[in-house]
């Protein structure tokens, strides 16, 4: 009998190593020696604005499609959300703008969807050099009586301008992205700031439709908002200074960000990384043409 049982207890304990094993294995993303052996890049994004449009294209899946073809591997996108694509890259439940409680699984090598750069999501993602700049703009409703800014020189006094025309009234934020109005202390302005409950793409709708007078919005999505409904809104100021978005990766996945890297300014040298964001951006060079020297 006793050894029977001790049996089963080395059993028992050897099933347990293999399942750690196991789960070890699934819970660490692909560095680049592990993409070229599996021969697949996964691609992490969520639908938002062009940079993935959730029709199979954008500009983020083209810019990581021609990335995965310079590797010599094949291309996987896999779809996630703003409550748990750093947890999907990563392999932890965070909470709480970084605070890490839970193991999950690793379900992608790189998140690329106008990502924008935190100081939150840094301390748990490295990033790759900037591959879109951005900022966070105040947009309401055309016939709104908030009246655009008069931009000067000094951001911090435009944006200290902005955020006064938005004492008492009704303001959309997001919670968990950019737009989350922590990262920008809208409730110290008095507003009535509304947690947006859609998604990122549905806030210049909703102030359309008369949910808010106002809401924030990063450029890039203001930029397409304003294509899809003109004379519909209108950009009252900016609230954040310059942003900028880029693609994330695992700490441990150090020679695949090197590798991106190296290929982003191998496409900015050969014209085509401009290409793609003319396709998808036409109008962000002249907002920003200092960043696309």
């Amino acid at each position: 009998m006793f050894k029977n049982n001790s049996n089963r207890c080395w059993i028992t304990i050897l099933l347990a190593v293999l399942t750690c094993m196991l789960f070890m294995k699934t819970a660490v993303a692909g560095d680049l020696a592990d993409v070229r052996k599996s021969g697949l890049l996964r691609h992490l994004g969520i639908p938002y604005a062009n940079f993935v449009t959730g029709d199979g294209d954008g500009m983020d899946v083209e810019l990581i499609q021609k990335f995965a073809k310079s590797l010599g591997v094949r291309y996987q996108y896999v779809k996630t959300d703003w409550d748990t694509v750093v947890e999907d890259l990563i392999g932890k439940k965070v909470i709480a703008q970084g605070e890490i409680i839970l193991k999950t699984p690793v379900k992608g090598d790189l998140v690329a969807n106008g990502f924008t750069i935190l100081p939150w999501r840094q301390k748990l993602v490295n990033f790759s050099h900037p591959t879109f700049p951005s900022q966070i703009w105040l947009v309401a409703r055309a016939d709104s009586k908030i009246k655009p800014i008069k931009p000067s020189r000094q951001i911090n006094r435009d944006i200290e301008e902005a955020k006064l025309l938005i004492k008492g009234r009704k303001v959309l934020a997001l919670k968990k992205t950019c737009l989350d109005p922590d990262l920008y202390s809208l409730t110290a302005t008095g507003a009535d700031v509304i947690c947006f409950s859609g998604g990122l793409n549905e806030l210049a709708p909703a102030i359309i439709r008369g949910e808010a007078e106002a809401t924030i919005l990063d450029v890039p999505d203001a930029l397409i908002a304003m294509e899809k409904w003109p004379g519909k809104i209108k950009i009252i100021g900016p609230i954040s200074p310059r942003q900028e978005m880029a693609v994330a990766f695992h700490k441990n996945s150090n020679q695949l960000r090197e590798a991106f890297d190296k290929f982003l300014l191998q496409c900015r040298k050969d014209g085509s990384y401009a290409q793609i964001v003319k396709k998808y951006y036409p109008t962000a060079f002249a907002f920003f043409p200092e960043f696309f020297k």
